[in-house]
């Protein structure tokens, strides 16, 4: 082959090699999304599931037309502001916040990246959106308005029991909102029970303590107030209710499955996607200003048969008729 020939083909072939480089180096990015969250991931998997779900019925599949990225918190909440400040650092396209800590950083942090939430309170209250319909700014999400679900477990607690005389509430008091929380609990209660006292924890050792308290003034029931840190200890506080006796509702179905009595509360799998659902539209450039804040359409009370038989209970058969799961 003679040398002009060669330098011919040595061209061509170079040609061919580069070309794929020069296609790939024209493509888009992906846009990247940003994931904080107080809690701990070992036991996020259900609702991570979920929040994807929404994506992938929107048309975003991770690793093909979009990436995450994940900041966890584990329960170590003034952690969250680094962590917000790091995903705006990766110029993520949208954060999706779990939990009031998160979501209150990520605003903190940023007043122009959009933010989808999801969070137990009120968010005009928390000054997050200017209201439900029109939230205005750069954030929106969904809400499980969770102090109007305290006040129904309350009365649950007391139809659940032969008329408990005291009712105990373990509380995070660092938890954005819980003064207000306290309060209305407390007004409602006052028809309810003869006492009710508030057992704040805040870290693992003051769960210890508050559940020790019950041992020399033992609560007739308790209601566990959700945030994302006491989530977080649920196995904690199911097995110290079993310890010292006594019967407890919560908010998240899981409790129930692991040994606690009762639960009522939103279908939290189904709000995480469409928590999704909603960052797939932010992905497809809608703002957050346009997208109205979600409120919870589904119930679910969960009743442990098991947990009532253990600790000599008998469930009233109407509130057993009216369960959405039974564990037996």
């Amino acid at each position: 082959m003679s040398d002009m020939k060669r330098r011919d083909l040595f061209a061509l072939l170079g040609g061919a090699m580069a070309w794929p480089l020069a296609a790939r180096a024209q493509q888009p990015a992906m846009p990247l999304v940003g994931f904080l969250s107080s809690a701990s991931p070992e036991a996020f998997t259900p609702y991570l599931d979920a929040f994807l779900l929404g994506l992938d019925q929107a048309g975003f599949v991770e690793g093909r037309n979009f990436a995450i990225v994940y900041r966890w918190a584990r329960g170590r909440d003034h952690q969250l502001p680094a962590l917000a400040a790091e995903l705006l650092e990766r110029k993520v396209a949208v954060i999706a916040a779990s939990g009031e800590p998160a979501v209150m950083a990520a605003k903190a942090a940023t007043a122009t990246t959009p933010i989808i939430f999801l969070i137990d309170g009120d968010p005009v209250r928390l000054g997050l959106v200017a209201g439900f319909h029109r939230p205005g700014g750069n954030l929106s999400g969904v809400t499980m308005l969770t102090l109007a679900l305290d006040l129904q477990r309350l009365a649950l607690l007391r139809e659940a029991l032969p008329r408990p005389a005291s009712i105990a509430v373990l509380i995070n008091p660092n938890f954005p909102g819980s003064p207000a929380r306290i309060r209305e609990v407390q007004d409602a209660a006052r028809g309810m029970v003869q006492d009710l006292a508030i057992a704040p924890a805040s870290n693992e050792s003051e769960i210890d303590r508050a559940f020790a308290r019950f041992e020399q003034r033992r609560p007739g029931a308790l209601l566990v107030a959700s945030d994302p840190f006491l989530d977080s200890r649920r196995d904690q506080i199911v097995a110290l209710a079993a310890r010292y006796g006594v019967p407890a509702i919560y908010e998240r179905r899981d409790f129930a499955a692991a040994g606690g009595l009762m639960s009522y509360g939103t279908h939290l799998p189904d709000l995480y996607r469409k928590q999704g659902a909603y960052t797939a539209l932010v992905l497809k450039e809608t703002s957050p200003a346009d997208l109205p804040v979600l409120q919870p359409t589904r119930l679910e009370l969960v009743i442990n048969l098991k947990t009532a038989k253990a600790l000599g209970l008998e469930i009233p058969p109407p509130l057993i008729a009216r369960a959405d799961a039974l564990i037996e």
